[in-house]
């Protein structure tokens, strides 16, 4: 198998980019050259989360991983055999655990045996699905693809102290099923989590009542609003989650509690990017789109799917999952939705190790 080097600063050029091109090499067997990792962030170079994701692939695959320090810009990584059984990671304060699990699932699924995992980081923290978009939406739709994941326990962490831990167990899965959802269909209901730890009870309260006066004209609103105690949190802070369920599809949104933002703003803001995912009509939500690219790309047949708009993230994915695996992407837009067809060539990805 020939060796690949990837630019790091392509698309949307940050951690992503980063995490799924290591996965990637662990699945295909390639070695990988990695270069200008987040080359036009602030703070360029691989920063504690970013390690913690590589190094998880690293360990999980028996891989070889070189320069991965902090503000490393160039890493080399030679995988080796995907191994099954238990393993624990640590993203160290509150790093997300949920960027650490994007990594680590894909791989894991070309496993020998069911893989077990125990993360600890943070669970709900800025710019990352928060652990109730993974449990609810993410991973349902993993479901769908025929993959098995049993959440065993879960403490809830935050930034900046992170804490949080999650334990799941995933087992192989060669035989990914293909997705075909033109639409999201009719929508059935809206629901909502909304939580914190070591504040009061009436601000997820605040939180869910502004988020269903926002959302009032699609019918009810079930929002849980719950302060979480030890042990099933660490740290102060909290989020609120969102997910309408349609005849075909489950749509997410969700905001994660900042210091100085009040409760009413977080739901609102959470309550108009769902409303906007269910009046788009879309079959994925802006971020499942993304998140799912690499599953769909290994499956056993062609998948199509709408998404109110395909996100930077999203095409710098098609981007570089196509580097690796053989498979073809077509984007096309009308009707105002971007539809994405996923061509995998299935009789290869399965020797892709081999090559």
């Amino acid at each position: 198998m020939s060796s690949i080097c990837i630019d790091g600063s392509h698309g949307e050029g940050g951690g992503q980019l980063a995490r799924m091109a290591v996965a990637l090499a662990a699945i295909t067997g390639r070695t990988l050259h990695l270069t200008n990792i987040r080359a036009g962030r602030a703070r360029p170079g691989l920063m504690a989360q970013h390690l913690a994701a590589l190094k998880a692939v690293a360990t999980l695959s028996s891989g070889e991983l070189s320069g991965a320090e902090p503000g490393a810009r160039e890493i080399r990584f030679r995988p080796g055999s995907i191994r099954g059984g238990d393993y624990r990671f640590e993203v160290g304060t509150a790093g997300s655990i949920a960027l650490v699990l994007q990594a680590v699932l894909p791989v894991a699924l070309h496993a020998d045996v069911p893989c077990r995992f125990a993360v600890t980081g943070g669970t709900d923290v800025k710019g990352a699905p928060t652990w109730d978009y993974v449990q609810r939406v993410f991973l349902p739709w993993l479901a769908r693809l025929g993959v098995e994941v049993q959440i065993e326990s879960v403490r809830h962490g935050y930034y900046p102290r992170g804490g949080g831990e999650i334990c799941l167990t995933l087992a192989p899965c060669r035989h990914l099923k293909p997705l075909m959802l033109d639409t999201a269909g009719c929508l059935r209901d809206i629901r909502g989590m909304a939580h914190v730890a070591r504040l009061p009870l009436h601000i997820p309260q605040r939180m869910a009542a502004s988020a269903r006066a926002a959302l009032a004209d699609f019918g009810p609103v079930a929002i849980e609003a719950r302060v979480v105690e030890e042990p099933e949190a660490c740290g102060t802070g909290g989020a609120l989650t969102l997910v309408a369920e349609t005849e075909h599809s489950l749509l997410g949104a969700t905001t994660v509690a900042e210091r100085g933002v009040p409760a009413e703003r977080l739901g609102e803001a959470a309550a108009a990017a769902l409303r906007a995912e269910v009046r788009s009509g879309a079959a994925l939500d802006v971020h499942a789109a993304d998140q799912l690219l690499v599953y769909l790309a290994q499956a056993e047949g062609v998948s199509r799917f709408t998404v109110r708009e395909l996100s930077l993230h999203a095409r710098t994915a098609i981007w570089v999952t196509g580097q690796f695996l053989p498979v073809g992407f077509d984007v096309s837009h009308g009707q105002g939705l971007d539809r994405v067809t996923v061509l995998p060539r299935n009789n290869e990805i399965g020797a892709c190790r081999n090559c």
